[in-house]
C-alpha cells in the first residue's frame, strides 16, 4: 500500500520514537520503521511530533482591532466591554472577515488547527455572526472553527438577547453561550445559566459560558452551571470559561464546589494571559493573580484547558496566537513547574481542548491525520523555547512549513 504521507523518526510527547503514516486524511499507523512507500516523506528525526495545538476560547470577531475606535486606557475588563460596544457598531462584515482570516493564517503557522470562538450575537445587524460563519466555511478542511452564540450584554440585560441567540443557532452557530455574572442580579444570572442549559438540551448542543470572570468571591454561577448540567443531562458537554472568582473564594466553599464540577463533568477553560491582566486591577498589595484554581481542578479529575482569549483587541494589546505562549504563562501562574505538571500544561493546549471541543485528534491509528512537527525534542522544551513549527499537517495535507533560523557553526570560533 502507498500512504499519502509518512512522518519519519519523530519523538512523540511520551518520549517514544515512531513513524506516523497517514492515508485518506487519517492516521493509518504509528510505529517505528514503516517501510511502505508514500507520496511524501517528512523527516522528523529527533523532533517532537505533537497533536495539533488548539485554542478553545477566543474572540475572533474582535481580533486584530486594537486601537479602534481607541485604545483601552485603563486596561480594565469593563472599559474593554464598553469599547467593544462601540466597535461592533462601526466595523463592517468585510473587516471582520479580513481580520479573522489574517489571524487564522498566523495561528495555523503556529500549529493551531482548531479554535472555539465566541461571537457576540447582541448586535441587531448580525454582521458578527454572518462574518464568522463565512470564515468558518472559508477555512473548512484546513482548520476547525467552532462558534459560540455569546450574548455579550447578557441574556436578560440586553433586550431581545435570547431571540438573537436562537437566531444565531438557527443560522448554524454551534454552541450556546452566556455571561451570567454580567446580568443585573445574581438571580438573573442563575436564570441565564438555566436558560442556556435548557436550550442546549433541547437542541442537542454543547454549552460554554463566560462564568464568574470577576474578582468577586460571591460570584458563584459555576455552582449553578454544574447543578444545571446534571439536571439537564449535559454531562461532558459543558464548559465554564474563566472561573476567575474561584481565585478569591473561601477555601471551604471551594472544597465543596470542585467535587460538584467534577461530578457534572464540566470542563474548565482558563485564559492565563488575559485572566492575570484583567483581574486584580483594583488591588493594591498583595495583588491577586486572578486565574482559576488549575492544579486543584486537575487533581479532582476536571478536564482543564488553556485558551488564548484575546489578541490585539479592546481587552488586550498583545498576543500572537501561539498557544505555547499561553501554556508557558499558565504554568508559571499556576506554579506548575514540576516535570509532570509541565507535561500536563502541554496537554492543556493539545489533548484537553480536543476533548472540550469533541475533536478526534491524537497520535493514534484511526484519528484525524493532523499533527505538528516542532523544532525541539520534548513538550517541556516546546514550552521553554516556543520553537518554530517546522511542519503543520491538517487532515493529511501540509498547510504550513517553516525553516528554523540557524547560526553559523563557526560564529564563536
Amino acid at each position: 500500500m502507498t500512504f499519502e504521507l509518512i512522518v519519519k523518526g519523530g519523538l512523540l510527547p511520551d518520549g517514544t520514537q515512531a513513524d506516523i503514516a497517514i492515508s485518506a486524511g487519517r492516521i493509518a499507523a504509528v510505529e517505528p520503521g514503516i517501510t511502505a512507500p508514500a507520496r511524501e516523506v517528512i523527516d522528523a528525526t529527533g523532533k517532537l511530533v505533537s497533536p495539533p495545538l488548539i485554542d478553545c476560547h477566543f474572540h475572533m470577531d474582535a481580533t486584530l482591532s486594537y486601537g479602534t475606535p481607541r485604545v483601552n486606557a485603563s486596561g480594565t475588563l469593563l472599559e474593554g466591554i464598553a469599547l467593544w460596544g462601540e466597535l461592533k457598531t462601526l466595523q463592517t462584515r468585510d473587516e471582520i472577515v479580513s481580520r479573522a482570516l489574517t489571524y487564522c493564517r498566523e495561528a495555523m503557522g503556529k500549529g493551531v488547527l482548531a479554535i472555539r470562538s465566541h461571537v457576540d450575537v447582541t448586535d441587531k445587524s448580525f454582521r458578527t455572526v454572518e462574518a464568522l460563519l463565512e470564515v468558518r466555511e472559508t477555512i473548512k478542511g484546513k482548520m476547525d472553527l467552532q462558534l459560540v452564540a455569546f450574548p455579550q450584554d447578557g441574556w436578560f440585560r440586553a433586550a431581545g438577547a435570547e431571540a438573537q441567540v436562537i437566531r444565531a443557532l438557527d443560522a448554524g452557530v454551534d454552541i450556546v453561550g452566556g455571561i451570567p455574572h454580567g446580568e443585573r442580579t445574581m438571580a438573573d444570572g442563575a436564570a441565564a445559566v438555566r436558560t442556556a442549559c435548557r436550550i442546549a438540551a433541547e437542541r442537542g448542543l454543547m454549552v460554554d459560558l463566560h462564568c464568574d470572570e470577576t474578582d468577586d468571591p460571591l460570584s458563584r454561577h459555576i455552582e449553578t452551571l454544574a447543578a444545571e448540567t446534571i439536571a439537564f443531562g449535559l454531562q461532558g458537554r459543558v464548559a465554564g470559561s474563566h472561573l476567575t472568582s474561584m481565585h478569591s473564594m473561601d477555601n471551604y466553599y471551594v472544597s465543596k464546589l470542585i467535587p460538584l464540577i467534577a461530578e457534572a463533568r464540566v470542563a474548565a477553560i482558563a485564559n492565563p494571559l488575559i485572566n492575570i491582566t484583567l483581574q486584580g486591577r483594583a488591588d493594591t498589595y498583595p495583588k491577586r493573580r486572578g486565574m482559576t484554581r488549575v492544579p486543584e481542578l486537575l487533581a479532582a479529575g476536571v478536564n482543564v484547558a488553556f485558551g488564548q482569549d484575546c489578541v490585539m483587541d479592546p481587552w488586550y494589546p498583545l498576543g500572537s496566537g501561539d498557544m505555547l505562549d499561553v501554556a508557558h504563562m499558565g504554568l508559571h501562574v499556576a506554579l506548575m513547574t514540576g516535570t509532570e505538571q509541565m507535561n500536563r500544561a502541554f496537554q492543556m493546549i493539545t489533548e484537553a481542548p480536543a476533548q472540550v471541543m469533541g475533536l478526534d485528534f491524537g497520535l493514534r491509528p484511526g484519528a484525524r491525520g493532523s499533527l505538528v512537527v516542532l523544532d525541539c525534542a520534548t513538550p517541556i522544551e516546546a514550552l521553554r523555547l516556543r520553537p518554530v513549527r517546522k511542519v503543520v499537517i491538517s487532515d493529511g495535507k501540509v498547510v504550513a512549513r517553516t525553516t528554523p533560523p540557524a547560526v553559523n557553526a563557526d560564529q564563536f570560533a
